[in-house]
């Protein structure tokens, strides 16, 4: 069975488990989300990864990616396959009305990722993470029940700082893999040819000033991005700020090793993540100039999507949402030890 297949089987307790695994920054800041929003955030999550590890599965990888759409017509037509990952995945996009055009453009983001697509400008590489990113802190926002523009604006700029963090972490690590991610046009400025590079990655100190202008743009972004964080619910507040500083977290240890993600992959040690954990719950101050400062290019088609979609009728109340997740748990297990007993 491939890894694949496997991951499109995966329960809930899978997608919890993966979670806390593959994306130990964002688990430490979903435990400060209410119950409420944190179940259907790990759908949201386990779908995500099952989408970006397609990428990493060896030939078939465009076959992958459309069996990937032809899975989500039937979660928005209300016929999910039978497993919990799809019936769960079907009840939050119906529950929360999450457009499908969110999930399309995620997935036409990591479509760029197969097919070795690189990046000659800022904008064009924030178009990338708008869509792998962007379109997660929408998604978001929309869980917490947070459909204004200017919010929903602020909500994509954290997942584009998010990514453009990831990408000054693992420049190294992509390369390897034949990936380039850096503005092609920055490097050449820098006197770094893309090409003669990429065949043979090494850290240099013109490397490294793009690298830190990369973690400079993503700075921008978190900064408003905390305008928008006063704006959500107050119990959703400290968890989404913890994830904001852990990401940029990510960013500045980049910045204390020169800037080094070749020979290196930053992390940010327990005692400052637990310093930023607890620095997370301090109020924030709500910024009107920044709450409403213009929309990035690259995230309006995110905007445009969720303005297309209806807000659902009333929120689901904390209680239906968590008995429904721990139903959908309890069957698939049942389901699983009575194919074994079988």
């Amino acid at each position: 069975m491939s890894d694949l297949h496997e991951l499109l089987e995966a329960d809930l307790a899978v997608c919890r488990a993966s979670l806390a695994h593959h994306s130990k920054t964002f688990h430490a800041a979903s435990l400060l989300l209410p119950p409420a929003v944190r179940a259907p955030a790990t759908v949201l999550y386990g779908f995500c990864r099952l989408a970006d590890d397609t990428v990493d599965v060896e030939g078939g990888r465009r076959l992958a990616i459309t069996q990937l759409r032809r899975r989500l017509d039937r979660v928005f037509e209300g016929r999910p396959q039978p497993v919990a990952a799809d019936r769960a995945l079907a009840a939050v996009v119906a529950r929360y009305a999450i457009p499908r055009a969110l999930l399309d453009l995620l997935l036409e983001g990591l479509a760029w990722d197969v097919d070795g697509r690189r990046y000659e400008t800022l904008n064009d590489l924030q178009a990338y993470a708008a869509r792998v990113a962007g379109s997660v802190g929408a998604m978001m926002s929309l869980l917490m029940g947070v459909r204004d523009p200017a919010a929903l604006a602020r909500a994509c700029d954290l997942g584009v700082a998010m990514q453009l963090s990831n990408i000054a972490r693992d420049v190294g690590e992509d390369a390897r893999m034949g990936r380039l991610y850096l503005p092609e046009q920055w490097l050449r400025e820098v006197g770094i040819p893309p090409d003669a590079w990429l065949a043979d990655p090494r850290y240099s100190p013109p490397l490294a000033d793009v690298v830190q202008r990369l973690l400079e743009a993503a700075e921008v972004l978190y900064e408003r991005a905390a305008a928008g964080i006063a704006s959500l619910p107050l119990g959703c507040r400290p968890g989404i700020n913890a994830a904001r500083l852990l990401y940029a977290g990510v960013g500045h240890e980049v910045a204390r090793a020169h800037c080094d993600s070749i020979s290196r992959r930053a992390v940010v040690p327990g005692a400052r993540k637990l310093g930023l954990l607890a620095l997370a719950a301090v109020s924030l101050r709500p910024s009107r100039r920044l709450l409403h400062a213009a929309v990035l290019p690259a995230c309006e088609p995110l905007l445009a999507a969720v303005a297309g979609v209806p807000a659902p009728a009333r929120a689901p109340r904390a209680e239906v949402v968590i008995d429904l997740f721990s139903r959908l748990e309890r069957e698939d297990r049942q389901a699983h030890w009575q194919g074994r007993a079988a």
